[in-house]
């Protein structure tokens, strides 16, 4: 993938991502808004596995969000399973320095036209912490809809926090398949 965002791109991870990766990704405010997959503290051996994951993956669904020059954040869609075929769940985060410039809005927006137009998923969702009320917000200018607060739901640094339940719908692709048997 290589999508403009304005002045930065969605692109592929390249190796040469690892170091911007481990320093940016290495941020307990990042780590604190993320399921504990997302080590911290984040090492460049983290950057690495996490990078050779990444394109290693069919289809590909994990791109770095980069300026012309560095890795500044990441961005990827978990494809749902059995009856949950044309669901993606959207995870992501973006460097502190660049917080607050609509880059994560963007993002979001570029991924969802990628999950609907070349994955032929027909849902997506969110399910941010409660407290980031950031993200909450970036999902809400992108265009989804809050569906819930889902109380206690997690487990993250030591305490038990609610999450908001944020999602998108194809409107031209939903029921399409309905009552078919096909398969991703």
């Amino acid at each position: 993938m290589d999508r403009q965002l304005g002045e930065f791109v969605l692109r592929d991870w390249r190796e040469q991502d690892a170091p911007s990766l481990a320093r940016y990704a290495d941020n307990r405010k990042i780590w604190h808004c993320l399921r504990d997959l997302f080590p911290h503290p984040y090492r460049l051996e983290h950057a690495r596995e996490f990078i050779r994951r990444a394109n290693a993956a069919s289809p590909q669904t994990v791109f770095a969000i980069a300026t012309q020059t560095e890795a500044i954040g990441s961005i990827g869609l978990s494809l749902g399973q059995d009856v949950h075929r044309y669901t993606a769940e959207l995870g992501y985060w973006l460097a502190e320095p660049w917080w607050g410039r609509g880059i994560a809005t963007r993002a979001v927006q570029a991924m969802v036209e990628y999950a609907f137009g070349e994955l032929a998923v027909h849902r997506v969702h969110a399910e941010p912490f409660a407290p980031n009320l950031a993200s909450a917000r970036v999902l809400e200018k992108a265009g989804f809809s809050l569906e819930g607060r889902m109380r206690g739901s997690a487990y993250k640094d030591g305490s038990t926090v609610d999450q908001w339940l944020y999602a998108i719908v194809n409107s031209q692709a939903a029921g399409t398949q309905a009552g078919g048997n096909s398969a991703r």
